[in-house]
């Protein structure tokens, strides 16, 4: 299932980091933020378990999260995202992928994943700020899937239709959200109007 999350928070921030005049700290805590922002969203399934709490007057009923979450950011732009929901969720261990896309035939090449324990009792976030062709993104999660992990959810920035269509045919019980679906992708494959290359500008490289 595709969600586009388009909070008026989301949207201002997302116009700061689609602007190629925003320098590299502005894109970094932009980008963060949208990520925290969506976080909200992303976890409202994620179940709970009942539990007592004594306040300093008394006792309560309250709920804790019944799953341990796992983020799983696609080195190195996915880095930019996992600030903004350890924020939040200060309790999540964190897993690495690596990818590089092929500029002659788009299609990813793998040169590392590490991942914590039990990723078959955890809410995996797989996150990358862009979901462009999807081989990235359909790569990772078979990565992760052949690792035991059951439940995986698509965390991105923008994406392109092509992107989303490819990681719901290959895996459409991974649910896919974004901030915004972009027009489609250029003859590079790259995603238009997009961000340009969210990793260059996060880190200030080229």
């Amino acid at each position: 299932m595709l969600s586009i999350l388009d909070h008026p928070l989301i949207k201002h921030k997302l116009a700061r980091i689609r602007d190629k005049e925003t320098g590299t700290k502005d894109f970094r805590s932009n980008l963060n933020e949208i990520a925290g922002l969506m976080a909200y969203e992303i976890t409202r399934d994620i179940p709970v378990k009942s539990t007592i709490t004594e306040t300093p007057l008394t006792t309560c009923h309250t709920h804790e999260l019944a799953k341990a979450i796992i983020l799983v950011p696609v080195l190195r732009a996915g880095l930019g995202m996992v600030d903004g929901i350890t924020s939040l969720i200060p309790s999540v261990k964190i897993g690495h992928v690596g990818l590089y896309r092929n500029h002659d035939t788009l299609e990813p090449r793998s040169y590392y994943a590490k991942f914590p324990d039990h990723l078959q009792d955890a809410v995996v976030l797989l996150l990358d700020p862009m979901l462009a062709t999807g081989g990235s993104a359909c790569a990772a999660i078979q990565s992760l899937k052949e690792e035991g992990a059951r439940l995986i959810k698509l965390v991105c920035i923008v994406g392109a239709p092509e992107g989303v269509e490819r990681v719901t045919r290959e895996h459409p019980e991974v649910d896919i959200f974004l901030a915004a679906l972009d027009n489609g992708l250029n003859e590079a494959g790259y995603i238009l109007p997009g961000l340009g290359d969210a990793g260059d500008r996060l880190f200030g490289t080229r």
